[in-house]
């Protein structure tokens, strides 16, 4: 499977089948593990059409596997990533990692999506504090 991220918190693949295989480690990587599968959860009840698929969780390898949500974004207007960003809390959810590293673009419908939700918030639940303990990776921002 072709590598996509590897860096302290994560893990990223892509399968033959074009599903997203995503482990994580470091720091809370249990925290981080079941926040993203929390919002994913969260979000396919509301019928959010511009984030990945659940399709499996292991929370004994910390593992996950999506859908495929389309290629890496390097660039994007502020204005345009802003308002993906402000579409995704009609949703209910706050990413908190607000950054063009966690946008990918699907060619199939020409739009772009959001991707990452380890550090996400569900706006109508008790917050999960995992913000004021991890700094987010730097080497991230090139992944």
């Amino acid at each position: 499977m072709p590598e996509v991220k590897d860096t302290q918190r994560a893990t990223v693949h892509i399968g033959y089948d074009g599903r997203v295989h995503k482990q994580f480690r470091g720091a809370r990587a249990k925290e981080r593990f079941a926040n993203e599968v929390a919002v994913l959860r969260y979000l396919t009840e509301r019928n959010c059409p511009f984030v990945p698929q659940l399709l499996d969780s292991d929370s004994q390898k910390l593992s996950i596997i999506t859908t495929n949500c389309g290629s890496i974004v390097t660039h994007l207007s502020e204005g345009k990533l802003a308002s993906l960003f402000t579409e995704l809390e009609t949703f209910g959810v706050r990413h908190e990692d607000p950054f063009v590293r966690n946008v990918t673009y699907r060619s199939t419908d020409g739009r772009f999506c959001l991707i990452d939700f380890e550090f996400a918030t569900v706006l109508d639940q008790p917050e999960i504090s995992l913000k004021p303990n991890i700094d987010p990776d730097p080497a991230d921002a090139d992944a």
